[in-house]
């Protein structure tokens, strides 16, 4: 249950306008709901400030359109990632509030407009255009907390004057996001050059001993900047998250 409508309904039992047994109606869907395919944490969003958020890949459109469902009608927002275009298709149809994003490969379903946190911007910066489908699931789970982004595409190592040509609006980040692939060096050059919190993402871009990313992630967590933090491989919704628990919630 979002933390609003719990306090909107608190605030209505002590002015008398809702009945306490009309709110502990309300409040019996917590903590969590069970349906034939799936548990669904609704306490998620009072103990974390997000709601859960379906991972798609594995579940059938049904499935998901299922838990969305679910989710969007405890008054909550809903983000699902790993959806791809034909499972996407397949969720619309079955539930039309459902706004799918291609490059992102995630869905979501806005109950009521998330609001705007005081941080931010948060710099999201990929090495090369390949990365560029990570990065944009970042987006999504950065706009669905309530963070403003900016994008800096193809900025990586190999022409280190297009990122340069950008460090001072880099330095104006509360926080930066480096999506790389290949050998991963981009992290460590933003790393060394501004003071915000630096979440890098490594990418299975790249051939034969780039390893479907380890060698970017090795590089990653090896990084001689000091205090970057390392997500999981392809896991743009992991640093978004991450950012999200670093910057004020306020």
């Amino acid at each position: 249950m979002d933390p609003r409508l719990v306090r909107e309904m608190l605030e209505r039992v002590r002015s008398g306008e809702l009945a306490v047994e009309e709110a502990l109606d309300a409040l019996r869907g917590l903590p969590f709901r069970e349906l034939d395919v799936a548990t669904v944490d609704h306490h998620r969003a009072l103990r974390q400030g997000v709601p859960e958020v379906i991972f798609g890949e594995g579940k059938t459109p049904e499935q998901i359109a299922l838990i969305a469902q679910e989710i969007s009608g405890a008054g909550q927002n809903v983000l699902a990632t790993r959806v791809d275009a034909a499972k996407g298709a397949a969720v619309a149809s079955l539930l039309p509030a459902f706004r799918y994003v291609p490059v992102a490969r995630t869905g979501s379903v806005e109950v009521a407009p998330t609001p705007k946190r005081s941080a931010g911007p948060v710099a999201v910066v990929t090495a090369g255009t390949s990365d560029i489908a990570v990065a944009e699931e970042a987006i999504e789970t950065l706009r669905a907390v309530g963070l403003d982004a900016t994008r800096m595409y193809d900025v990586g190592v190999a022409g280190l004057h297009r990122f340069l040509h950008r460090v001072e609006e880099l330095r104006k980040a509360a926080a930066v996001i480096v999506v790389a692939g290949m050998e991963g060096a981009l992290p460590s050059v933003v790393g060394g050059l501004v003071a915000a919190p630096v979440v890098a993402v490594p990418t299975s871009v790249g051939y034969g001993v780039a390893l479907n990313g380890f060698t970017a992630l090795f590089s990653m967590l090896t990084s001689c900047a000091s205090g970057v933090v390392v997500v999981n491989i392809d896991s743009g919704f992991g640093a978004a998250m991450a950012v999200h628990r670093l910057l004020p919630k306020a």
